[in-house]
């Protein structure tokens, strides 16, 4: 069996002004221009487009199944989530690998083998949120630009460590990135009246995967045994 490095879907997804991944072979074509919007506007749309900023935040917990296929296998993914509080469950190849964080600490249980999770990575974690949308924050950027892509018309936000594109029509997220790479969100879903990511690609320490989500659950009751 390969080893299997599987990304944490809560903080890749939406982590994104941070995000840094491999590099994309052929890169889009783009034209920049200045953008009369700002970082605030941008982002306000964004979340009017997801339903609204309150009601995302109204969401205290979260169940998420998905589908992920990478490295020429098929997982099944149930990520979830209350607070700031998450638990991943991958099944893959008659395997199991668990990712718990309490809030506090967290590890990796791979094949009985339990790790904790790095150091580095417990800052951003504590700041998690049910909605990843929500760690789109106005201070992490330093511009905004009105580009297009591919002949699309987008609103560029930057970040010390990449861009992200957001839809001009619809205020949506379609692409996250940076010199060594991103992710592309291809559909939304909608759920209690809000959108959320049903299909995403995205390729970073040297794998490439696309997730699409199956279900979503929104404020089901969850004890903190879950996150032990």
């Amino acid at each position: 069996m390969k080893k299997i490095i599987i990304p944490f879907f809560c903080a890749v997804l939406f982590s994104a002004p941070a995000a840094a991944q491999k590099k994309s072979a052929a890169p889009a074509k783009t034209e920049a221009a200045k953008s009369q919007l700002t970082p605030k506007d941008v982002l306000n749309k964004y979340f009017d487009a997801l339903g609204g900023k309150s009601k995302l935040e109204a969401v205290k917990s979260i169940i998420i199944e998905n589908t992920m296929n990478t490295q020429g296998m098929d997982i099944s993914m149930t990520t979830t989530k209350s607070g700031n509080k998450f638990k991943s469950v991958q099944s893959v190849m008659g395997q199991t690998i668990t990712q718990v964080f309490d809030g506090e600490k967290g590890y990796m249980d791979q094949m009985g083998q339990k790790i904790d999770l790095p150091a580095d990575q417990i800052p951003a974690l504590k700041k998690g949120t049910p909605v990843d949308a929500l760690a789109f924050e106005e201070a992490d950027f330093k511009s905004a630009s009105a580009e297009k892509l591919d002949g699309k018309d987008y609103n560029v936000l930057v970040s010390d460590k990449g861009k992200s594109y957001f839809e001009a029509s619809t205020g949506l997220l379609y692409k996250v990135g940076s010199d060594e790479g991103g992710m592309v969100v291809k559909n939304y879903m909608t759920v209690d009246g809000m959108k959320f990511p049903s299909e995403v690609e995205f390729e970073g320490k040297g794998q490439k995967a696309t997730i699409k989500t199956t279900k979503i659950t929104v404020n089901p009751a969850i004890p903190d045994t879950e996150f032990k």
